[in-house]
């Protein structure tokens, strides 16, 4: 596997925690601690393009490609719906004074992973809010949804993976999955699998058709792992970690197929915090507490 480092997109002023798609897959979206949300090109990494600037740190985007709308999570407060097109607030809402770690938007729900432990369900089309699920006494800080079995997954800081249903969104199980606080969780495109990681650096992999036993337990980084997410074919996944890497994965044999680093590659100087695949043209985009956002080919 051969990976080559594109282009480093620069103008944050602090740490960037999160990124998120578009309608465009050219194009993508950024922010962290400034709180300022930019819009990038692929073609045109020099060309950021500032869309909506909020007064607190942004841990959690999401793009509603039904509305067009960007979903922001505010650090202390609440969640703000923007039109990236007009650049103007749509709605809000203070919510809560948790912070909000995830946003998930499953049909005509979006789902946001609190701080205070509670999952808040929301109407999209209605901006309103219908549900408030106590999942756990520390901060829920991750959220997937499997398409093919109803099933939503959360990490938290109390060390638990919790499943839920995503018809009432009724508890189905709790499992006790880490030694430490659960920061990211996903399936697999096919739906067989559960991946979750966090701060005790060790991937896990769930088999969801078992009633979600543990298939393997990969000590997979030296540090934290913040965030984990598939290629657009479904081949490989990626890790990123607080140790300053990226690494891609075979997802049929979770074998290790490439280190992405500063040393080998130009890669971050300190922790990765969040990955996006790209379905152009295949690319990684990776965000740090570096203020940076990098972009790489992956060739096999």
């Amino acid at each position: 596997m051969n990976v080559r480092k594109l282009d480093t997109f620069s103008g944050h002023r602090d740490c960037v925690y999160t990124l998120t798609g578009s309608n465009n897959p050219q194009q993508f979206f950024s922010s962290g601690g400034d709180g300022l949300v930019v819009r990038w090109d692929l073609h045109k990494p020099d060309l950021g393009e500032l869309v909506a600037q909020v007064g607190a740190s942004v841990y959690a985007l999401a793009y509603d490609p039904t509305a067009g709308y960007l979903w922001i999570g505010h650090n202390f407060e609440g969640i703000q719906l923007v039109d990236p097109v007009r650049k103007a607030p749509v709605a809000s809402s203070k919510l809560a004074s948790a912070a909000i770690f995830d946003i998930q938007l499953v049909g005509d729900k979006a789902l946001l992973a609190l701080g205070d432990g509670v999952i808040i369900v929301m109407d999209v089309p209605t901006f309103a809010v219908q549900k408030h699920i106590k999942a756990s006494h520390k901060s829920m800080r991750s959220l997937a949804y499997n398409p093919l079995t109803g099933d939503i997954a959360a990490g938290s800081s109390d060390y638990h993976l919790t499943l839920f249903d995503s018809e009432g969104f009724s508890l189905q199980k709790r499992l006790l999955a880490h030694n430490n606080s659960v920061f990211t969780v996903q399936y697999s495109p096919d739906g067989r699998f559960l991946l979750s990681a966090g701060r005790d650096a060790h991937l896990k992999v769930w088999d969801v058709n078992n009633n979600y036993e543990l298939v393997q337990d990969i000590p997979a980084h030296l540090f934290a792992i913040n965030h984990l997410t598939y290629s657009p074919d479904g081949k490989y996944f990626a890790t990123c970690s607080m140790d300053k890497s990226v690494k891609v994965w075979d997802a049929v044999t979770f074998q290790l197929k490439k280190v992405i680093d500063r040393a080998r590659h130009a890669g971050h100087g300190t922790s990765v915090n969040k990955l996006l695949w790209s379905a152009y043209n295949d690319l990684l985009v990776s965000c740090s507490d570096d203020r940076m956002v990098s972009v790489w080919e992956v060739q096999e």
